[in-house]
């Protein structure tokens, strides 16, 4: 098995979450992703391509092939299980886990990961409500919809956070919402599309479009 520097690595994962929402990435995109320069990008392609891990054509964009894929997801659920062993272990803030995270997922010892797996029961979802990809790259996933679409009066909990930036899990927080919390929507304004949200033993609260349409729930109890 290849070992990879950290700059590889972080370029496997961007391109991984790029192609996800388009299937070739672009130069410029993935520049934008990691704050550097398109002509860093193009050398790091080659790279790339020379350990078999792109499909890439100058001036055509690239995807990850299976073995990109492959690589990506290990990287992706080292991060998920650093992060939740952070929050359930060490008692992080779910704002904090994710830098600490970005470090440890370079640790690349299998031994050490299935090891960590094991201690933390198989966890399938990390503290912000990612799927955390087992030994074999498989991911469970939620049927879930955004705060924003939820019915009136009904029941839900929150399994998901789009936007993970510190700024916005600080608001979440002072807003009493976390993975797991049970809520329901019981009022949306038409002058702004804010929602009065009421969470269970708690006084109803209002929030933003912005903030609900970053809040996936689940229907239940």
């Amino acid at each position: 098995m290849l070992n990879y520097s950290t700059s590889e690595e972080n370029y496997i994962k961007a391109i991984f979450h790029l192609q996800e929402a388009n299937e070739t990435v672009s130069t410029n995109a993935l520049a934008q992703e990691l704050l550097t320069r398109p002509a860093s990008v193009t050398d790091m392609m080659k790279k790339l391509k020379t350990k078999k891990l792109i499909h890439y054509q100058p001036y055509q964009g690239f995807r990850l092939n299976t073995e990109g894929k492959k690589v990506a997801l290990g990287i992706i659920r080292r991060h998920r299980l650093w992060e939740f062993f952070l929050s359930e272990k060490l008692k992080f803030e779910w704002g904090e886990v994710h830098e600490v995270a970005e470090e440890l997922e370079h640790v690349s010892s299998k031994k050490l990961i299935d090891k960590l797996d094991e201690f933390l029961g198989y966890p399938k979802f990390d503290p912000h409500g990612d799927p955390i990809p087992d030994v074999h790259g498989r991911m469970e996933d939620h049927e879930r919809i955004s705060l924003f679409d939820l019915p009136l009066n009904v029941y839900a909990e929150v399994c998901h956070v789009a936007n993970q930036s510190t700024e916005m899990l600080d608001l979440l927080k002072h807003k009493s919402i976390a993975i797991g919390t049970k809520l329901e929507v019981k009022r949306k304004f038409d002058f702004d599309n804010s929602l009065e949200v009421k969470i269970r033993q708690q006084s109803p609260v209002t929030i933003s479009e912005q903030l609900a349409k970053n809040i996936f729930v689940k229907y239940g109890s």
